[in-house]
């Protein structure tokens, strides 16, 4: 069960074979196994699994099962199992605090869900008698936006689980409206960056519009009191749905029924007052005065508003959601976007703005209806405590000395400062004495180690001697020339090799060939005088003329054969486990001259060749490989000759 982990499924529409399925009633069939050992872990016998609806692009899905103790729903939930735990626990404390919403069942060992496939699956309770109200009646409308407002006033409190990974959007809001202001620009770029498309024009001819209701809107709103009520804190304003509409809010037994809380998360409430208003008004194709006002005051009846709630309502109605929601689609597909389907959604946008300034400006006049809230001054964002590094935007919490503490204003050590952070919810927290140092970067702890690696030395060099301060120049020249060798290309080093080789060899040393290979492969060279000279070169031995083991004489006729030299058995390869060549070098010193020491050995001029030989053998892997018949190539020796 654990080793297949659930990713999206919307892939397989490209399949020719799934091209006939809905992939909304579709789900590949290892999850479903996985499903039906998720079941087993609650007290519980099913009958029948239906599959009422999936999410092949996110990877979730929902079943209604038939079980022994009624009707239940199963559900897979597409978001990770951290940020899934967030919002069970949400849906756990609105039910106790009586909320209509479906309560969840615990599993045999009293666990409120299953984590499985890398998803997090729960068990619920089945509402068989839900049904949508009517979408356009202002009845149905007022309805939907009462019970909103209880859920709003319901989950007001709630603390997530310590392991859940927590959810929140109320310091967003500003961010939001800059990055609509942002996109806004880039469907200019792309307007004009495709011209030839049939809306590049018609787009481009609104966006002035838009972008100046957006920047008006964002000022008013940087005004307004946001910052002042942000303070309060998430438990104060308790969870926005964040999906809520006519199919997520349902009239059952008691009145509004709250579904599908996945994606609920600490938010100003209003929210989603704001996108069921514009989303309607949208649907109607005009701004309905009467009914705006109608389902905020069902709205404030259940969950009562302030003068400053109310001023956020009406500037989030005024910014242009609507507009960048349907046109960002630009962005993904643009020129089959526009054009296909651009022209008639702004021809649609433009008209229900006919109206729509005349009903806002109407509607602000119903602020003095509500009451002013208690939000007092802050002198900065909210942060400390409540930052989240997700979603916080601002500085720190806001400080207040303790009056009476004794602190001097120009003196740069705070260690005696006594402090109170204000927490969101208006409790203070007393952090007595300092500051807490702020955590370096890796780069400004290297600066500082530098910093006090400098210190240290000069500390140090004031103490040594003269002598000890010559030693330490030596050392330091030194390291100074690795790194300047560091620094070197290798044309560059090999220059240096070999001019340093020449003076210490005087001129005999050879130089390391840079990759040895076998003469067998070599290219044909003109031969260099040296070799010639190496060529020329005549071995003196005794004078009397030994045959060859083929019994012809050699070549070399006023020579003995450095195999038969003084009478000596011919050489053989060496087959012991000694290093190799070692039998070699023995046998080129006996036909050099006997058994010499190393002294003699490298006396005289006329030995150079055979010393130049050992050098290059000793460093030339492929020497050894080709073994005696390189020694040939290089002397011009006659071939044939056994060692």
């Amino acid at each position: 069960m654990e080793q297949y982990q659930i990713v999206p499924w919307d892939d397989l529409s490209s399949d020719e074979s799934m091209r006939s399925f809905n992939l909304e009633q579709y789900v590949p069939p290892e999850v479903e196994k996985l499903a039906y050992e998720v079941m087993k872990s609650y007290d519980m016998s099913v009958s029948g699994m239906t599959l009422i609806t999936s999410k092949p692009d996110k990877g979730g899905a929902i079943w209604r099962i038939e079980t022994n103790r009624g009707p239940r729903s199963l559900k897979v939930l597409h978001r990770t199992p951290q940020r899934s735990l967030f919002s069970v626990g949400a849906q756990e404390y609105v039910v106790s605090k009586g909320a209509r919403v479906p309560g969840i069942i615990l599993t045999k060992d009293g666990r409120n869900s299953v984590e499985a496939g890398g998803k997090l699956w729960i068990v619920t309770d089945w509402i068989d008698t839900l049904t949508p109200v009517m979408k356009i009646d202002l009845e149905g409308a007022r309805t939907l936006c009462h019970g909103l407002g209880e859920f709003h006033q319901w989950s007001k409190g709630y603390e997530p689980p310590a392991e859940a990974g927590k959810s929140s959007r109320i310091f967003k809001w500003e961010s939001q409206y800059q990055k609509i202001m942002t996109k806004i620009g880039w469907f200019r770029h792309i307007a004009n960056a495709y011209p030839n498309t049939e809306a590049s024009g018609h787009l481009l001819s609104v966006l002035d519009t838009f972008e100046g209701q957006a920047r008006d809107i964002l000022k008013r709103f940087q005004e307004s009191a946001y910052k002042r009520m942000v303070a309060k804190g998430e438990a104060h304003w308790g969870l926005a749905h964040q999906d809520y509409g006519w199919s997520n809010g349902q009239m059952g037994p008691g009145g509004i029924w709250v579904i599908d809380l996945d994606g609920v998360a600490f938010d100003l409430p209003i929210r989603d007052l704001r996108k069921i208003i514009t989303s309607t008004m949208d649907d109607m194709g005009a701004w309905d005065l009467e009914w705006i006002r109608g389902v905020i005051d069902a709205y404030h009846s259940a969950n009562p508003l302030d003068q400053e709630t109310f001023e956020l309502l009406w500037i989030d109605m005024a910014f242009p959601n609507e507009f960048y929601k349907h046109v960002k689609e630009v962005v993904f597909t643009p020129v089959e976007f526009m054009n296909t389907e651009l022209n008639a959604i702004l021809d649609r946008v433009v008209a229900t703005e006919t109206n729509k300034w005349d009903v806002l400006r109407e509607l602000e006049k119903d602020k003095t209806k509500y009451a002013a809230g208690d939000y007092p001054d802050v002198t900065a964002a909210p942060s400390g405590p409540y930052r989240y590094k997700d979603y916080a935007k601002e500085g720190a919490a806001p400080i207040v000395e303790i009056p009476g503490s004794k602190r001097k204003r120009k003196d740069k050590d705070k260690g005696d400062a006594i402090r109170i952070v204000l927490n969101p919810d208006g409790k203070a927290k007393i952090i007595p004495g300092g500051e807490t140092p702020r955590k370096l970067s890796k780069k400004e702890e290297k600066k500082l180690a530098k910093k006090e690696e400098k210190k240290l030395s000069k500390k140090q060099l004031k103490k040594l001697s003269k002598k000890e301060l010559k030693k330490l120049s030596k050392k330091e020249e030194k390291k100074s020339s690795k790194k300047e060798l560091k620094k070197l290309s290798k044309k560059e080093l090999r220059k240096l090799q070999r001019s340093e080789q020449l003076a210490s060899q005087e001129g005999l040393a050879v130089r390391k060939p840079e990759k040895a290979v076998s003469p067998l492969r070599q290219p044909v060279k003109a031969v260099a005088p040296e070799r010639e000279r190496m060529k020329r070169y005549k071995y003196r031995t005794e004078p009397a003329a030994v045959k060859p083991k083929s019994g012809k004489p050699s070549a070399g006729s006023g020579q003995k054969s450095r195999s038969t030299a003084a009478g000596s058995k011919p050489l053989k390869r060496s087959t012991s486990t000694s290093k190799p060549g070692a039998a070699l070098k023995e046998g080129l010193k006996k036909a050099a001259g006997g058994g010499r020491t190393r002294p003699a050995w490298n006396k005289g001029k006329k030995k150079v060749g055979v010393k130049l030989y050992l050098t290059a053998y000793r460093d030339s892997k492929s020497a050894r490989r080709t073994g005696l018949e390189h020694f040939d190539d290089l002397h011009g020796e006659a071939a044939g000759t056994e060692y």
